[in-house]
């Protein structure tokens, strides 16, 4: 994994003698905080560059997973059951970033439950740049779940720019996978256990057989612990929230 900071940039030259003697004493204790980091917004194609994807992705399976997470201070991945709550503003644009550049999102059925999930819109400024990797205009979400107890009614599965995968067990009732099926989903098998569950290996290995490469899961946190446990996780961007899970501020 790797994790990824704003880039230091060179203090500007100080021509005084007084400030090369603050600069010289500060260089031996190390510079600080405010001259060694540029104190700005950063653009957003900025950001897709410093988030890229490594091409070819690396891995067993040929793709990259990276996941994107929020967590409060004592290790909560939701507020009132949603994990907005514990996201900045700064928070949010990444998101929208990792998601301009995957090629499929992955969440667990839970997540998509609590949260209310809706199809990933196309944005204009990653238009190009999906475009010349070949990818379509927005990210496909692909949805793990054992049971398939998921609404398919919801716009999430009939109004989905690129089509929604929903990602399965061997042992996932029939009737189930039909109703998947007529909603439109692409429905994929991924783990041929007795027990049913969904193997977090297998998640990954058939969505690089679909072309989907580039991936970027949401959660929630048990999905993401199994990828950790099964050795699939590439890279992890955590932002953690300066609040405990009952919604208090932590003091500076």
């Amino acid at each position: 994994m790797r994790r990824l900071f704003p880039v230091p940039v060179p203090a500007p030259a100080e021509t005084s003698a007084e400030t090369s003697a603050e600069t010289s004493a500060e260089t031996s204790a190390g510079p600080s905080l405010e001259t060694s980091i540029e104190d700005r917004e950063w653009a957003l194609d900025e950001l897709a560059d410093a988030y890229a994807y490594p091409e070819p992705p690396h891995g067993p399976s040929g793709a990259y997973l990276r996941a994107n997470m929020v967590s409060s201070l004592d290790g909560a991945a939701h507020h009132d059951g949603r994990s907005k709550p514990l996201s900045s503003d700064a928070d949010m644009r990444i998101f929208g970033v990792l998601r301009g550049l995957a090629d499929a999102v992955v969440v667990g059925a839970e997540t998509v439950r609590r949260e209310g999930y809706r199809p990933a819109r196309a944005r204009e400024a990653f238009a190009e740049r999906r475009a010349a990797l070949g990818q379509p205009p927005a990210p496909a979400i692909a949805v793990v779940s054992a049971s398939l107890d998921l609404d398919f009614s919801r716009p999430l599965f009939t109004e989905p720019l690129v089509p929604t995968i929903v990602i399965t067990g061997a042992t996932a009732a029939e009737e189930r996978v039909g109703a998947a099926r007529a909603a439109g989903a692409q429905v994929v098998f991924a783990g041929a256990g007795p027990s049913g569950r969904v193997d977090a290996a297998a998640v990954v290995t058939a969505l690089a057989e679909l072309g989907h490469t580039r991936l970027l899961t949401e959660g929630g946190p048990t999905l993401l612990a199994e990828f950790a446990a099964a050795g699939v996780l590439d890279e992890l961007c955590l932002a953690v929230a300066p609040w405990s899970s009952r919604g208090t501020r932590s003091g500076s």
